[in-house]
Parts: structure tokens; C-alpha cells; sequence
């Protein structure tokens, strides 16, 4: 367990805090290629070209969300499938949370269900009879917060709704920036928590909790880790402890934090300079995810700046803080590898180079049995301060690599958005759901999201 954190500012603070070195502009800072790369493209290219079907919405999905400094953001999705190849997708409104059932070609098979009161889609888990949702509910606290809960549906109702913070765990969960995952046993949620009371009160770090199939907590988890987390990744394994990532912004970087909750002898994946709203995003809504092999090794990709310079604070009276220098001033497309769940990878493989160009939206997933698709989007005439970039979208990339990172297809723009998790059916094809709108990163969103009353479903087949 980690101690509380001085400070008591959030990661959904509208104006990012400043880190000592101040914000690094974007031009001048790339210069050279000082990060390690996969090597030329092959000659021959894969086909890369999403097909997608429309699927009409019930009621008014806002698809922005407002970030530090009120950075454009997709507002997450969530595609999962379930053991017989159907599929979920969790979505806001204005109404609650909707969860919307899709055969496995991704039309729609049925009515939506609503989970009312719900208010972020923090996780979702498909079963052959419904689905499991990690979510906020409305809550009685100090800060009038609303608590992390996982609400299960099936056969159309709700069989349970268990709370994850409270009085008395002294803890709320005003934003989760969550994922829920299953093993066929137990969920686990990993998700962001509030001190309401405690040694944690007022400072915010995170808290992984499992449930058994009837909504029972378990032990082993813990309910204070990264502080502040920046950022989760979470993987279900058969036995023992889930595998976790984390964005910690007081050691500052990204860490593994399986079994330990990420105190300060977490293995280091990279150290990135991580106030809020300078790592690049939060896993999994907008960077990262984390894939295993066959083998049992992992891969995750994240938006990076890298680090010039990496030392611990000499103010920091804790000894526990740590100043980073970033490497560059616009962040790029990092890759990096774990052998097992508990070890730190080693150096980042860097898919991208340009020194006036943002990257945001980084994601990964298994592309059949031995490749890995990544994808991003890129904003050209960067300009950035404070950690956050706007930016002209220049288009959603997509490229295979293998586990050692090399190319395995050029690099290919497509149309098609992903906004959310991606779903991986029994045949290697990845689904996942987005709004189809042209994203626009030039200025901040202020005021309202605008809204859709569509879904596409795109589908990619190795």
C-alpha cells in the first residue's frame, strides 16, 4: 500500500497542473532519431481496410468529452464479446448507460438495455445471458460523489449491483478511467478512487477490487495503489492476480503494478513525465491496452515523450517523487514488452517520429496468432502547452508489428475511428464500435458534446 499523496487535485481538473520544468513546446525538442526503432516497412501490405455496418441508436450519444485543458476526446465505448460469439457495446446517454446486443457480424439482435442512474462506461464484460458493467452510481459521501459499482444483467434484469467504495472503505469514485475483466470465475475492476476519510483523505490513487459471480467482494486485490493514477490496464489470468499497468504520476511514469499496487518497488515499463495530463492519455479510453501471447509474454502501447532525464525530486521530503524531463514535446507511438506479469520490459520500440506531430488515441490488440495491429491518430502543426496538443487530424493509422516490435505492413490510413475497446472473436477478428464523425483536435471542446444517433461497427479479419 502506498501513503496518500499531498496533493489533491484529480486527473479531470480542467486546467492541468505544472510540473517544475514547465511545458516544453513541440518545435525544436524532436531532433534526430533518439529512439529505438522497428525497422523499414515490408514491401507487401495487409489488408488493413475495415468493412463496417450502421447501427441506429435509441437515444442521443454525446461522443466528446472534454480532457485537461479541455482537450478533445472520444467518449468511450466498450465492445465485448460473449462465449457463444454475441456482442455487447456499452454507451452513454442522457438516460443512463445503454448496452446494446449485436450479433457476431455486428448487426443489432435486440433492444437496448438501459442501466439507469449509471454514469461512465467503465468496463464491460459480454456473457452468453447478459453482461457485466463497471460504472458510477449515485452515493451518499463527504465529497456527494457517486461510487464505483459492478451492476450484472441477465435474461434482461438486473441480478446485482454491488457497490466497490463507500463509508466504509472511506472512498468515492467521482471518474474511473476503469476496466472491469473476467476469467470465467471472478471479475476483476481496477478504477480510480477518492480518500473520503482515512489516511487517504481528499488525495486520489486507485483500487482494484474482485467480485465472485453473484456480486460477492473477494479479497485480493487492494484499495490504495497508484496515487494519482493516470492511466489502467488490466488483464484477466486463470490463477493468481490479474495483470495491471499503471500512470503514475507522483513516481512519474508508467509501471507494473500486479499483485503490489504499484508502491515504489513496481517494476518500471517507462518513466514519462506524468502530471496530469502529460502522459498522453489514460489507458484504456484514449492510450494503451495490454495484449498477452501464446507464450505468456505481454505488449502494451501507450502515447510517449520519453524521458531525457529521469531523477528523483530533491523537494520531495517523502523521497517517493520523481522529475522527468520529456525527450520530446509532441508524444509518439511507444510499444514495449513484458516476459511475465510481474517485470518491467525493456527499451520502448518508437512507431513514430515526427517532431510536429501529436499522437493520441494509441491502441493495440492481438492480430491472429503471432502480430499485433496497433493504431493512432495523428495531428499535424502541433502546437502544445501544459502537457496537451491541438493540432489538424491528419487520419486513424493502423500497422502490424510482431513481438519484437519490427513492421509486418506499411503504415495504413483509414477512415474508419476507434473510440473504445476492441473485441476479439474465436476467429481472430477484432469489432469494436465508434461514432462516424471526422474528429477535429484544432481547438478545445467547450460547451456541450455534440451527439449521434449512430454507431458503426467496424470489423477487421486477419
Amino acid at each position: 500500500m502506498t501513503s496518500a499523496r499531498r496533493t489533491t487535485r484529480h486527473r479531470r481538473i480542467r486546467a492541468a497542473r505544472k510540473p517544475a520544468i514547465g511545458a516544453l513546446a513541440a518545435a525544436g525538442v524532436l531532433a534526430g532519431a533518439w529512439y529505438a526503432t522497428a525497422g523499414a516497412a515490408p514491401a507487401t501490405a495487409a489488408n488493413l481496410t475495415p468493412t463496417t455496418t450502421a447501427v441506429a441508436l435509441t437515444a442521443k450519444f454525446p461522443y466528446l468529452s472534454a480532457g485537461y485543458n479541455n482537450t478533445r476526446e472520444w467518449t468511450r465505448t466498450t465492445t465485448a464479446v460473449a462465449p457463444n460469439g454475441t456482442l455487447r457495446v456499452a454507451w452513454p446517454a442522457a438516460d443512463g448507460i445503454h448496452v446494446t446486443p449485436l450479433t457476431a457480424a455486428g448487426k443489432r439482435s435486440g433492444a437496448d438495455t438501459v442501466v439507469k442512474g449509471a454514469k461512465e462506461v467503465g468496463g464491460l464484460v459480454a456473457h452468453n445471458n447478459g453482461f457485466a458493467l463497471l460504472t458510477r452510481v449515485s452515493d451518499t459521501n463527504k465529497w456527494k460523489e457517486t461510487a464505483a459499482a459492478i451492476i450484472r444483467y441477465t435474461g434482461g434484469k438486473q441480478t446485482f449491483r454491488t457497490k466497490l467504495t463507500g463509508t466504509a472503505s472511506n472512498d468515492t469514485s467521482p471518474g474511473l478511467d476503469g476496466q472491469l475483466t473476467w476469467n470465467g470465475t471472478k471479475y476483476g475492476a481496477y478504477f480510480v478512487v477518492h480518500g473520503a476519510g482515512g489516511f487517504a483523505d481528499g488525495h486520489f490513487g486507485d483500487k482494484l477490487q474482485y467480485v465472485s459471480a453473484k456480486g460477492a467482494k473477494l479479497g485480493g486485490g487492494w484499495d490504495w495503489g497508484c496515487s494519482h493514477n493516470e492511466g489502467i490496464a488490466l488483464h484477466a489470468e486463470t490463477t493468481g492476480a490479474f495483470t495491471s499497468l499503471c500512470f503514475d504520476d507522483w513516481r512519474s511514469g508508467l509501471f507494473v503494478s500486479t499483485k503490489i499496487g504499484a508502491p515504489d518497488v513496481a517494476p518500471v515499463v517507462q518513466r514519462e513525465q506524468c502530471w496530469a495530463g502529460y502522459c498522453g492519455g489514460t489507458f484504456p479510453g484514449r492510450t494503451g491496452d495490454l495484449v498477452k501471447s501464446s507464450t505468456g509474454r505481454y505488449a502494451t502501447a501507450f502515447a510517449s515523450r520519453g524521458a531525457a532525464s529521469a531523477k528523483k525530486n530533491p523537494d520531495d521530503s517523502s523521497g517517493r517523487g520523481w522529475t522527468v524531463k520529456p525527450k520530446t514535446g509532441t508524444h509518439q507511438v511507444a510499444v514495449a514488452f513484458m516476459k511475465n506479469r510481474n517485470s518491467g520490459p525493456g527499451k520502448a520500440v518508437y512507431l513514430t517520429s515526427a517532431a510536429g506531430t501529436e499522437n493520441v488515441n494509441v491502441h493495440l490488440a492481438p492480430y491472429g496468432k503471432d502480430r499485433l495491429l496497433v493504431s493512432w491518430e495523428s495531428l499535424k502543426n502541433a502546437k502544445c502547452a501544459a502537457g496537451t496538443c491541438t493540432g489538424t487530424f491528419t487520419g486513424t493509422h493502423l500497422r502490424l508489428i510482431d513481438w519484437t516490435g519490427a513492421f509486418q505492413s506499411a503504415d495504413k490510413v483509414v477512415s474508419t475511428r476507434i473510440s473504445g475497446d476492441i473485441a476479439v472473436l474465436k476467429d481472430s477478428t477484432l469489432i469494436w464500435a465508434y461514432a462516424p464523425v471526422t474528429p477535429a483536435y484544432a481547438k478545445p471542446l467547450t460547451g456541450a458534446s455534440p451527439t449521434t444517433t449512430t454507431l458503426r461497427i467496424a470489423r477487421l479479419k486477419p
